[in-house]
């Protein structure tokens, strides 16, 4: 008899540096492990699995500095030489390792649908699902986190 894999799920509803990167170390953490894992994209967060969406994504400092206008611009800046300081890959290549060890990046079907999103322009290899579809997974996941 073949033994089923552990399930986890991450579920990434933010388009920012620091709304992205968990949902995608964890599951790539989470695979390596040897669990079936995936990235399930909803609201801002679905920005992140459209072509060129990981590319735009920000960095906005929390409280009243965030408020301030140009100091995201400043801010993403700044945390992205410390991501590559620390050499850490940018979110389009965490993307692409995600997929290389086996995540599956999954888009919401009803946030594809209120953006009018149109498919193609989702990244390679992203699947849309309904909320339903992704309960149904998350129902048998060891681990289900929401990251924000």
């Amino acid at each position: 008899m073949v033994e089923e894999k552990e399930k986890a799920a991450f579920i990434c509803v933010k388009d920012t540096l620091d709304g992205a990167y968990p949902s995608l170390v964890l599951a790539i953490n989470a695979a390596r492990q040897g669990m079936e894992s995936k990235v399930f994209y909803s609201f801002m967060g679905l920005n992140m699995v459209l072509k060129g969406g990981a590319e735009r994504a920000k960095f906005v400092p929390p409280g009243v500095m965030g408020a301030i206008p140009g100091m995201s611009t400043i801010a993403t800046g700044m945390m992205k030489k410390k991501i590559t300081k620390a050499n850490i890959p940018s979110l389009a290549e965490l993307q692409e390792v995600a997929q290389l060890e086996g995540v599956e990046l999954i888009a919401c079907k009803m946030t594809v649908d209120m953006m009018e999103i149109d498919e193609d322009k989702l990244i390679e290899d992203v699947v849309v699902w309904t909320a339903e579809d992704f309960m149904k997974y998350a129902r048998h996941c060891k681990i289900c986190l929401f990251t924000s």
